[in-house]
């Protein structure tokens, strides 16, 4: 498969993603989090799909296009597991978490994502959900959309009762 096409089918995951989780919280209580801004078009989805949720973003070195840059309150510049102990000593509680960071190398990337799962599934609410672009530890996997397929995104949701 083309770098194209592999890009192409990320972005209908991501979309596809979204939208089913956006619907899978409809009920809950919680804010969305966004780790890793990039230019902003997840954030800029998660924002109109979920406009009355406040969004919270970490990001390194923040360069998203200036319509999707979240305002200065809700933006963490810095590394991920500094910027999710800040969300915690803060109180913030999510109910859905898209995590997009990496390389696009196994060998890095998976590392990183499961050092960082055990902070992001402590800011979850029962029956909150990740999405995520490389597989997480320690959080149930879920089935997502069908139209996404296997491993090319990941699902996990916290268990209502722990």
């Amino acid at each position: 498969m083309s770098r194209l096409d592999s890009m192409i089918r990320r972005l209908q995951a991501q979309r596809d993603g979204i939208e089913w989780a956006a619907r899978r919280i409809s009920d809950l209580g919680g804010d969305v989090l966004e780790v890793g801004l990039g230019n902003g078009r997840t954030y800029d989805h998660l924002r109109e799909k979920l406009p009355e949720r406040e969004i919270w973003v970490i990001e390194r070195e923040p360069a998203a296009h200036p319509k999707s840059t979240p305002p200065s309150d809700r933006l963490l510049v810095g590394e991920a597991d500094a910027g999710l102990a800040e969300l915690a000593r803060r109180g913030v509680r999510v109910a859905l978490i898209h995590y997009d960071l990496g390389v696009g190398i196994a060998d890095v990337d998976h590392p990183l994502a499961a050092g960082l799962s055990p902070a992001m599934a402590a800011l979850l609410v029962p029956g909150g959900i990740v999405l995520a672009n490389n597989p997480l530890v320690g959080l149930p996997e879920i089935k997502g959309p069908d139209t996404v397929p296997l491993e090319r995104y990941f699902f996990y949701s916290k268990p209502d009762a722990e």
